[in-house]
């Protein structure tokens, strides 16, 4: 069974940096890592989730929410079955849970659509203060 879990959330002021990682185990031999891409949501209290940065299969494209372009750069390490988020100048409206997602082979998840996306970690917290 598939596991995906988040980690490196926590406190940072307005303008600084947190590293979030996302760690997965348990892929069948014939549905390996690299047969999804990967992607990083976020939810804020009382708002919907939306998709922050995804990257493909390769890792070779990356692709990423207008709010966070230039500033957030997601990467993968397939040999690890891991995946990041780099987060710089941060901004208080970006407090709230961040979540890790895995999206099949042949989906459309560039559009960072939550609903493509299948397996799911349970989110670590970030909070920015102003």
């Amino acid at each position: 069974q598939v596991h995906v879990e988040e980690s490196g959330g926590g406190s940072a002021p307005a303008g600084g940096s947190l590293r979030l990682s996302c760690t997965t185990s348990g892929w069948p031999l014939d549905d390996p890592f690299d047969d999804y891409a990967m992607g990083w949501f976020r939810q804020a209290p009382g708002k919907k989730r939306e998709g922050v940065a995804g990257v493909s299969f390769s890792g070779e494209s990356q692709y990423y929410a207008d709010a966070v372009d230039g500033r957030f750069t997601i990467s993968r390490n397939n040999a690890k079955n891991m995946v990041y988020l780099q987060m710089n100048s941060l901004k208080p409206a970006e407090t709230g849970m961040y979540y890790c997602a895995a999206a099949p082979f042949g989906t459309r998840w560039r559009g960072l659509d939550p609903g493509v996306f299948t397996h799911w970690g349970q989110g670590t917290q970030v909070t920015v203060s102003s």
